[in-house]
C-alpha cells in the first residue's frame, strides 16, 4: 500500500533490549489472530526470515477460539511460517479470567521457547494498550512501578519477553495486517463491558482530546523513573534489609516513602505474598505510626526495625482495610 509506514522491526527490538539484536537468535512471536499480532508477525517474517516461530495458545475459555486459533495456523502454513499450537488445559476459572488466562499464556509460551531454543518472545502491545494501562492502573490508586505500564522487556526465567511496538498505535498496525492480506479475528473479550480494560479504552475513544500517545509517552517516562528506582531499592536492600529464617527486617528510618514501599514489596513477595502497590503503602502508613498489619499472608510488625514473618493461618484470610 503506496505511503504505508513500515517500521524497522530490528531497531525497535533493539531498542527494546537496550542490546543489539543477536545475529542469530531463534524468535518466537506471540500470535492471538488479531490485528496487532498479525501485523507483528507480518513485519518479522519480513525483516528476520527464517529466524521465527509463530505461538498461538488457545485458552478454551470460550467456543469458537480453536477455530481462530487453527486460522491462524492455516494462514501461517500458506506464508511458509513455521507455528506452534498450545492449549491451556483445566476448567474454566471462576474469578479474574483475564489475568489467569494471561498467566497461562506466558506460562506456556515461556516454557515452548525454552524448550526449543527460542531466546526471544515478541509481543505486539502498542501505544493504545499502554495508554489504556496506565488509565486502569490510575484508576487503581497504582503506586510508581504500576503506573510504569507495560515494560518493553523482561525476562521470564530465561526467555526475553521483548513489546517492540509500544510506540506505535494500532490504527497503525491494523492497516499494515490489512495491506499484508492477514484475516483477522476479533475477540469478543474486547468488547466485554466486565473487564476493565474495555472501560479504559471507551473512556479514551469517547474523550479525543485526551492525547493517547502522550499518554502512552508518560508510561515510558514513569517506566524509567521506576527502573531508577529499582536500583536504589537494590541498594537500600543490601544495607537495610536483613533475613532471619522466615523473619525479614527492614531498616526503613529516613527513607523516602517509594524505596519503603518496593522494600516492603520485595520482603512480602519473598515470604510467598503478592502485594499490590496501593495495599503496599497503606501497609507501610500503618507500620510508620506504629501499627502493625497484615498483607498478602504476611504479617507486618513496627517498631525502630519493622519486621515481617508469615502470619497465622488466621490472619492470612484476613484483608489489610
Amino acid at each position: 500500500m503506496p505511503g504505508l509506514n513500515r517500521p524497522d522491526l530490528p531497531a525497535l527490538i533493539a531498542a527494546a533490549l537496550g542490546r543489539p539484536l543477536p545475529a542469530a537468535a531463534h524468535i518466537a512471536v506471540a500470535v492471538s489472530g488479531g490485528p496487532d499480532s498479525l501485523a507483528l508477525l507480518g513485519l518479522a517474517a519480513s525483516a528476520l526470515p527464517g529466524r521465527i516461530t509463530a505461538i498461538t495458545v488457545d485458552h478454551a475459555l470460550r467456543a469458537g477460539s480453536a477455530a481462530e486459533a487453527a486460522g491462524v495456523a492455516q494462514q501461517c502454513a500458506a506464508r511458509g511460517i513455521p507455528h506452534a499450537m498450545l492449549r491451556r488445559d483445566g476448567p474454566v476459572p471462576a474469578a479474574n479470567v483475564q489475568a489467569v488466562a494471561r498467566a497461562a499464556r506466558y506460562g506456556l509460551m515461556a516454557d515452548w521457547c525454552r524448550t526449543n531454543g527460542a531466546a526471544l518472545l515478541l509481543t505486539a502491545h502498542h501505544a493504545d494498550d499502554q495508554a489504556e494501562t496506565l488509565v486502569m492502573r490510575l484508576n487503581r490508586a497504582s503506586g510508581s512501578a504500576g503506573l510504569a505500564g507495560i515494560r518493553r522487556c523482561r525476562d521470564l526465567g530465561g526467555v526475553m519477553l521483548v513489546r517492540p511496538l509500544l510506540g506505535l498505535r494500532k490504527a497503525a498496525l491494523a492497516a499494515i495486517a490489512a495491506a499484508d492480506g492477514w484475516q483477522a479475528v476479533d475477540d469478543p473479550a474486547n468488547h466485554d463491558p466486565r473487564h476493565d480494560r474495555t472501560g479504559a479504552r471507551a473512556l479514551l475513544a469517547a474523550n479525543p482530546g485526551l492525547d493517547v500517545a502522550a499518554i502512552a509517552d508518560a508510561a515510558a517516562h514513569l517506566a524509567d523513573e521506576a527502573a531508577a528506582l529499582d536500583w536504589a531499592a537494590d541498594l537500600a536492600w543490601r544495607g537495610r534489609v536483613h533475613t532471619a529464617g522466615a523473619t525479614i527486617s527492614i531498616d526503613a528510618g529516613g527513607l523516602p516513602a517509594a524505596l519503603v514501599q518496593r522494600l516492603l514489596a520485595r520482603a512480602i513477595a519473598g515470604l510467598g505474598g503478592t502485594p499490590r502497590g496501593g495495599a503496599v503503602a497503606r501497609l507501610a502508613a500503618r507500620l510508620a505510626a506504629g501499627q502493625a498489619g497484615t498483607l498478602a499472608g504476611v504479617q507486618a510488625r513496627p517498631g525502630t526495625v519493622w519486621r515481617l514473618s508469615p502470619a497465622p493461618p488466621r490472619q492470612r484470610r484476613e484483608k489489610m482495610s
